[in-house]
């Protein structure tokens, strides 16, 4: 287990985030891993775990956060909201971290480039878990970014149905 120093702790980094998606997102998190069992992306990438990622920020990790590249495997299907107890949805805190991780110098140009094809990866994953979830007869309101990118844009929907 890795030790965690708290010198550097910036204990109003939680709140910032809160601030920024809605303060009941961060502080009713209580770990219990629901998000990071559910996750698509870490079935493919072991060390992404959004729990951890969370539990981080209520460290008050802020470098340790917005310097890691796991802030942006996050492949924004959502999953993680339906599944947790305490209506949670990471995609906006990991679109949060990302911006401030731009806006603080934390990554750069090159950075990004490296990283375009891991993003149509990721947006090619979020379509097939919602399809998934279409197929074994997930009903409701669908709040993916990449459904409505291929559904909505093209006219369907799945109240249509």
């Amino acid at each position: 287990m890795e030790k965690v120093l708290l010198k550097k702790a910036d204990s109003k980094f939680k709140d910032e985030i809160a601030q920024k998606i809605g303060i009941e997102e961060i502080k009713p998190c209580y770990t219990c891993g629901s998000c990071t069992g559910v996750c698509p992306v870490r079935k493919i990438i072991e060390d992404f775990d959004p729990r951890r990622i969370i539990h981080m920020i209520v460290l008050g990790m802020r470098d340790e956060v917005l310097s890691s590249d796991q802030i942006w495997f996050c492949c924004l299907c959502n999953s993680c909201y339906f599944v947790c107890p305490q209506g949670i949805r990471f995609s906006r805190i990991a679109r949060e971290l990302q911006k401030l991780s731009l806006d603080e110098g934390y990554v750069d140009d090159n950075f990004l480039k490296r990283l375009e094809p891991v993003n149509s990866y990721l947006q090619d994953l979020c379509r097939r878990t919602m399809f998934k979830k279409v197929n074994e007869g997930f009903r409701g309101i669908h709040t993916m970014p990449c459904w409505q990118k291929y559904t909505v844009k093209n006219g369907y929907r799945l109240s249509d149905k």
